[in-house]
């Protein structure tokens, strides 16, 4: 099977990143020709010679309005990937995705909330839910550090931008200090907010570490907190998960599915509470697929 991917992410091309592993994943059951589809190269697509089988692109919006003419111009199937919440993304933005989907020959969610909004726009192409690759053994290797400690540490991961709500963590952090409980907050990430969010944890037990692997910071976290207005899917909740940490966040991505807390923003402190105080461990509830279970799952979701 030949495959032409119409993607916009740049570290599909760069060796060792993960999207790029879980494109080396891919290849081993297809054939398949990434293309780049970015400002100036909306018609790179368009140029690829040959016959392909399917055209797949990873998402619904502008890339796949592009990815549906180049399926119609060389008269192939279409496959549309969804790995963000619909809902959440502006008036156009959902007005386009509705057009492509409704023009899909099959989809592939990651989770089965995406589906159930999916289905919800009359959508008639078979759709199914492979969550993201994850490479998570290290993640279940390692040893805990059951956290006897008097000091809790609270973990938060993300990029520091308006829609990870980064500022929330600070407000959290705050509440549970007032508690009477002491705690630390983690933040891993960078962003444009990084230096607003500094001020703003002035006097505050707030470690900034950057952007960093993190499954050393798992082994001591207490909990994660996830703060996010919306997710596609979550990555870092499913990881904390695995590695047996507690997360308690709103109803983003898959963390109801994958075994998260789940609380409202206006809530969230007084659950981080509660799991500090109860010492709850994280259980993932979702299945972990190896890398052949994946690559021949994601082959047949074309």
């Amino acid at each position: 099977m030949k495959i032409l991917m119409i993607t916009g992410d740049k570290n599909l091309f760069i060796a060792g990143t993960p999207p790029n592993n879980r494109l080396e994943i891919q290849k081993r059951y297809v054939d398949i020709v990434p293309v780049f589809w970015g400002r100036g190269s909306l018609f790179d697509a368009f140029k690829e010679e040959g016959n392909f089988d399917v055209i797949t692109v990873q998402d619904p919006f502008w890339r796949g309005l592009v990815g549906l003419f180049v399926s119609i111009y060389k008269k192939t199937r279409f496959n549309v990937q969804v790995h963000t919440d619909l809902i959440s993304q502006n008036l156009a933005r959902r007005i386009i995705s509705w057009i492509v989907l409704r023009n899909a020959d099959s989809v592939r969610v990651v989770s089965a909330k995406l589906k159930t909004q999916i289905e919800k726009l009359g959508v008639k192409a078979p759709i199914k839910i492979l969550p993201i690759f994850l490479d998570i053994k290290h993640f279940k290797s390692f040893s805990r550090n059951e956290n006897l400690k008097e000091e809790k540490t609270v973990l938060w991961i993300g990029r520091f931008e308006k829609e990870k709500n980064p500022s929330l963590a600070v407000s959290i952090l705050k509440e549970v200090l007032s508690s009477g409980i002491k705690a630390n907050l983690v933040m891993l990430g960078e962003g444009s907010l990084e230096n607003s969010l500094k001020n703003d944890a002035k006097g505050l037990p707030v470690i900034f570490h950057g952007w960093q692997d993190p499954a050393p910071f798992l082994v001591s976290a207490d909990v994660l907190i996830n703060t996010s207005y919306y997710e596609g899917y979550g990555a870092s909740i499913v990881e904390a998960l695995v590695a047996g940490v507690p997360v308690v966040a709103p109803d983003v991505g898959v963390a109801k599915e994958a075994g998260a807390v789940i609380a409202k923003r206006n809530n969230l402190a007084n659950s981080v509470v509660e799991v500090l105080r109860s010492g709850k461990r994280g259980e993932i509830k979702i299945p972990i697929l190896s890398e052949k279970e994946w690559g021949l799952f994601w082959s047949e979701t074309l």
